[in-house]
């Protein structure tokens, strides 16, 4: 798939995710674009040097720390664009669990549709 389209994908998702919980605060589709770029470039980058940096608490709680990096990661997204806001930590979790399911049924949809 496109790089633009799996961002589409993931505004989409953010934009699900903002609707459903009431901790999450956005502004506009093009917020939600934002987000989704900026959580692909933080996922990218940092991420890997956080999942390095905390390797072993991440092996001494079976692998369960990377949904606090992943709440960390939404948390930094949320400090950096403007019109989008996380009330906390766990409103961050939540948003990060749905983001992720919904991008796995889009994708799903759209690598179904690609096929064709």
């Amino acid at each position: 798939m496109n790089f633009f389209v799996r961002l589409l994908l993931s505004a989409v998702a953010v934009l699900i995710a903002g609707w459903v919980l009431p901790g999450v605060h956005l502004d506009s589709f093009w917020t939600a674009l934002v987000v989704a770029a900026v959580l692909a470039f933080l996922n990218s980058f940092v991420k890997p040097i956080l999942l390095i940096l905390t390797l072993p608490i991440t092996i001494v709680t079976l692998g369960l720390f990377l949904l606090v990096i992943n709440t960390l990661i939404i948390l930094a997204a949320s400090y950096l664009v403007d019109g989008f806001h996380v009330d906390g930590f766990f409103s961050g979790l939540l948003f990060s669990l749905i983001v992720s399911v919904t991008r796995a049924i889009l994708d799903a949809f759209a690598q179904k549709k690609e096929e064709k």
